[in-house]
């Protein structure tokens, strides 16, 4: 290959490795810490922090309104807004962008409050999406809690009333991986881990501040999904009693004044659909049968397609075989009635049964991102297996900062040590080495960020491992070159051979290493797993950088630079 294509290979070698590290370096370097601080906090957190401040904007903006004062800075954002509004109510548009031609612009309070609002939701909202591309900081650098929790699978083994099999077990164990996955996340906390350990236990980390009663509300708390047949006519009766009294239909913990409202199988509930910030908002009652119609344990699984005429989303839903038999009973009863999906007490969503149903159940008349929310709370709505926790860790932040010190401070002192002694006995040619270690250590860092990998500290003791393995192929190569030297070849022909006598020397010592860290990878777990994969990375870019950009430096100082000796020991000349 030439020297041409060969530089080419590595300039978009080093783009693309900064594009995927990009992510990392903007959230760690540019970010502020507060706004950080705004972005790792839960979206229910968000969304009353971006309220506040666009109520406070738009106080200001009423302000400068009044007294016809120019527009800020800070809300030029309002300006390209503004204009569309004008556009879509045909009327001519102002000379001058002041704060009363903006505010002008909107049909009320409402709609300029939300525009505001929209600011504030969607700049938190895209750092906490460049939070989840950036690399991610394990339990022992961020600080906060580890649980292990153990399945009793012998509940499972009472409720189907027989002996279970390896494959009921792995269907226990994987949807209850589901369920605390969902509701973790739901939170808005720090992307947790959590993964099977053994054949019973589940293991998980939250990185970053947590409450630990707020994590084992979340992780012991029974979701509870079922679907109730809707009352249409009892729900009309209340909405049409509620309007006229808004103030004295509830007391405070929710439950009706006056049962006799409604009659004495129907509940009230509130029905729920997600806002912009991925929060469950309310938007209004319906009245369902207390008489639950079919439990979501029967759920045997639920996924999102779409319709073959249409192309509209759908959800599909399988049910047991006592499911199907329950289900079919209770829509050939209430055919043209709507069904409600009930979680928790909240009407997620709601269908008309068009037909008797036995087992595979379909369910229109929502988009694709809805669809694939209603999907997921029928899987992962109630726990399959009932869990119990067996220990419970918490770690604090200043210990993982003191961590992370350390651990840099380990990293960034073995390149050093490694780039002196480089410099010191292969003279010139220790640059040539020293520049392949940096980039290695770019490009191990950029597939870390690529993968969306956790950096733990196994993970930088890999890291610290790979820089001395990757010298110790410098070191072949050039004491190679230097055999060369000293049986009176040339620059050029030196070079070659040495590179050539060294391939596989180098070659088999990594790829033994290589195997030893993908076993690793695949039979380890934790900080075993951290560092295998962390080692097996920088396997592959250290023989990248010692065999492809080594030589190409020392390519360029023989064709361009037109040097004619090598700078590579202190006794060869």
């Amino acid at each position: 290959m030439s020297k041409r294509y060969r530089f080419f290979i590595i300039l978009a070698t080093v783009a693309v490795c900064f594009a995927f590290l990009y992510p990392t370096l903007r959230w760690y370097f540019w970010v502020p810490k507060e706004e950080q601080a705004l972005a790792l906090g839960s979206r229910e957190q968000i969304k009353n922090f971006a309220n506040r401040k666009a109520q406070a904007d738009l106080r200001d903006l009423k302000v400068l309104a009044r007294e016809g004062k120019e527009l800020p800075e800070k809300f030029s954002f309002l300006i390209p807004i503004a204009k569309e509004n004008y556009r879509l109510a045909k009327v001519q548009m102002p000379k001058k962008w002041d704060a009363r031609a903006v505010l002008a612009a909107f049909a009320g309070e409402k709609e300029a409050l939300d525009a505001i609002e929209g600011k504030y939701r969607d700049e938190i909202l895209s750092l906490k999406d460049l939070h989840q591309s950036a690399i991610q900081l394990g339990l022992d650098l961020s600080g906060g809690m580890s649980v292990v929790i153990q399945a009793n699978l012998d509940s499972v083994k009472a409720r189907l009333g027989r002996d279970l099999t390896d494959a009921d077990r792995e269907d226990a164990m994987n949807r209850a991986l589901e369920v605390l996955n969902s509701r973790i996340d739901k939170f808005g906390l720090t992307e947790p881990v959590i993964r099977r350990q053994g054949t019973d236990q589940i293991y998980i980390e939250i990185p970053g501040a947590a409450d630990p009663e707020r994590i084992n509300a979340i992780i012991m708390g029974k979701g509870r999904l079922a679907f109730h047949i809707v009352d249409e006519e009892a729900t009309n009766q209340f909405l049409a009693y509620y309007r006229q009294h808004p103030t004295d239909t509830f007391d405070s913990e929710g439950n009706l004044i006056d049962p006799t409202i409604v009659p004495s199988d129907v509940v009230i509930r509130g029905m729920y659909e997600k806002d912009k910030y991925g929060l469950d908002s309310f938007v209004g009652y319906v009245a369902i049968k207390k008489e639950v119609g079919l439990d979501g344990n029967h759920i045997k699984n639920a996924l999102v397609n779409r319709d073959q005429l249409s192309g509209r989303p759908e959800v599909t839903f399988l049910l047991d075989d006592e499911g199907g038999e329950i289900f079919y009973k209770l829509t050939s009863a209430n055919v043209g009635k709507p069904l409600a999906i009930v979680m928790d007490d909240k009407v997620k969503s709601r269908a008309v049964i068009q037909e008797p149903i036995r087992e595979s159940v379909r369910l229109t008349g929502f988009g694709l991102e809805e669809a694939q929310n209603i999907a997921l709370i029928l899987r992962t709505a109630a726990l399959p297996v009932e869990l119990e926790p067996v220990s419970q860790q918490a770690i604090g932040a200043s210990l993982g900062e003191d961590t992370i010190r350390r651990g840099l401070n380990a990293l960034l002192g073995g390149i050093a040590a490694v780039m002196v002694f480089m410099l010191l006995y292969y003279k010139g040619a220790g640059i040539n080495a020293m520049i392949a270690q940096i980039l290695n250590l770019f490009i191990m860092l950029s597939i870390l960020s690529a993968f969306n990998l956790t950096l733990t500290l196994p993970s930088i003791a890999g890291f610290i491992l790979t820089i001395g393995m990757a010298v110790d192929a410098n070191v072949i190569i050039f004491e190679r070159i230097k055999e060369e030297l000293r049986l009176g070849k040339g620059r050029r022909a030196a070079i070659e051979a040495g590179f050539n006598k060294a391939f596989w020397a180098i070659m088999d010592s990594n790829i033994t290493t290589f195997i030893a860290a993908l076993f690793l990878s695949q039979l380890g777990s934790g900080p075993i797993q951290g560092f295998a994969v962390s080692l097996a990375i920088g396997v592959v870019s250290s023989v990248f950088t010692a065999l492809f950009v080594s030589r190409l430096i020392f390519d360029f100082g023989t064709d361009v630079l037109k040097q004619q000796t090598v700078s590579i020991s202190w006794r060869v000349k």
